[in-house]
């Protein structure tokens, strides 16, 4: 490996001391990439007169937000895995490849998304549970943020391949730089220049825009291992196709974050209307929000995982894993008792509209009572996205949303008489079920993995 200043030794360092290392700085950029979208519902809650219903309008944005970010997710977390798994066998030309490819990739996928946004926007956002008071607040945000879709993109995709690299420090940077510019614009825009929900769009385009000149100013520099140059830029099947292949766990998990809404939205109109679409909004926002802490750690533990797998080193992969699975529980169990005891600590940051903030009070409790074991759904999944496993982790990603949760959704209203709980019921229901398999699974396939990579090991000592 070239000898270059790191921020982080993924063979050497203890892992202890490198997973919170690099994931600290994950958890700060994870925080405060939410507050892109968190910002500027709290500000758009609170416009006087129509704060309420242009943040129903907002939210039914979520969804194809979610759907444009997931791409990103398709090439560069599935891309990053793989760089730092070539990095630990020694191999960094390839790994340097498949960042080039990746890049080439998401450039092209940019231009796909922006016409696709664009032919679609109307019926996806009605599809979404626009109705005739909210398509206007929804149309006026959208219609601008899919014009910056090609910034969205380069951040996200092209971060993740910063912190594979161990400079952690410096993938923060590119998200704490962006959200930075989007808090100063966004009530410059809203309220000063009278902009509305459309300044929030103009913020959030503008603060990625830097966030994606940043990300790729450091990796054309000369601080970066693994830099993005133009001859590798030619995308090969090759080596797109592995990266995709592994990418499409955390895409699915994304992705469908569209379908998940849909359902929602669309059950939750019709048994509740527009304040229980709207106390969804709120609910997914403190949903999003509580669980950056664990997908931060995730991110740490992901580099670790990956270089040790490909280095051959079980002992240090599992030391890696057990660390993130401890971690994780406790964020989750965290998460879980402040939703408990005070919902209203988390809803009055949204809105301060008496019905809304009510059924989002009441909704909370019961919409977050599986997440206390949920970590180990997390800590499990990740960890075989980090080993390059695409099979499992595509499996798992359809399990809870697609197999369990959005069926959910319509099958438990006919148990119950109060139909709005039954929706939100369906949430903890799907949780529990997906931990237990998920823990299951992993825990048959994780120890098998280690007796692999121990066999040749024992045999090259006892040689010895």
């Amino acid at each position: 490996m070239r000898n270059l200043p790191k921020e982080a030794d993924l063979g050497r360092d203890p892992v202890d001391r490198l997973l919170f290392t690099l994931a600290a700085p994950a958890i700060t950029s994870q925080i405060v990439n939410a507050l892109y979208n968190v910002v500027d519902r709290m500000y758009i809650g609170h416009i006087p007169g129509e704060g309420a219903a242009a943040l129903t309008g907002l939210g039914v944005c979520f969804p194809l937000i979610m759907l444009i970010s997931a791409f990103a997710n398709l090439i560069g977390m599935g891309g990053a895995p793989r760089a730092s798994i070539l990095m630990g066998h020694g191999d960094e030309e390839g790994a340097e490849r498949i960042l080039g490819n990746c890049f080439a990739a998401l450039v092209a996928l940019s231009a796909v998304l922006t016409a696709f946004s664009f032919l679609f926007m109307r019926p996806m956002l009605m599809l979404f549970g626009a109705s005739g008071a909210t398509i206007g607040y929804a149309m006026d945000y959208m219609e601008i943020y899919a014009a910056g879709t090609i910034f969205v993109q380069i951040t996200l995709g092209m971060n993740v391949f910063i912190t594979a690299q161990g400079f952690s420090k410096v993938s923060m940077m590119t998200v704490v730089i962006g959200a930075a510019v989007n808090i100063i614009l966004d009530p410059i825009f809203i309220f000063v220049l009278g902009m509305g929900v459309r300044g929030a769009a103009w913020a959030t385009v503008i603060s990625q825009a830097v966030s994606a000149v940043w990300a790729l100013r450091f990796l054309c520099g000369g601080r970066a291992v693994l830099k993005l140059r133009s001859a590798n830029m030619h995308v090969s099947r090759a080596v797109i196709m592995p990266c995709v292949a592994l990418g499409f766990a955390p895409f699915v998990m994304q992705s469908t974050e569209s379908l998940l809404v849909l359902s929602f939205n669309s059950s939750l109109l019709k048994y509740g209307g527009d304040v229980a679409v709207g106390a969804m909004t709120i609910l997914s926002s403190v949903m999003q929000f509580a669980m950056l802490p664990v997908q931060g750690l995730t991110q740490g533990a992901q580099p670790i995982v990956s270089y040790n797998y490909g280095a051959g080193n079980p002992e240090r992969m599992k030391q890696a894993f057990l660390l993130l699975l401890r971690s994780c529980l406790v964020c989750t169990a965290v998460i879980w008792a402040l939703s408990l005891l005070c919902p209203g600590l988390f809803v009055h940051i949204f809105t301060d509209d008496p019905e809304l903030a009510a059924t989002a009070r009441w909704a909370l409790r019961i919409y977050m009572a599986g997440i206390g074991v949920f970590g180990a759904q997390v800590a499990c999944q990740q960890t075989f996205i980090a080993l390059g496993n695409s099979r499992t982790s595509s499996f798992l990603a359809t399990l809870r949303k697609i197999i369990l949760l959005i069926p959910l959704i319509y099958i438990l209203p006919h148990f119950f008489d109060d139909k709005v709980f039954a929706v939100f019921f369906a949430e903890p229901v799907a949780d529990v079920i997906a931990v237990a398999t998920t823990v299951t699974l992993f825990s048959h396939e994780f120890r098998r993995l280690l007796r692999s990579m121990r066999e040749p090991r024992a045999g090259r000592d006892a040689r010895a």
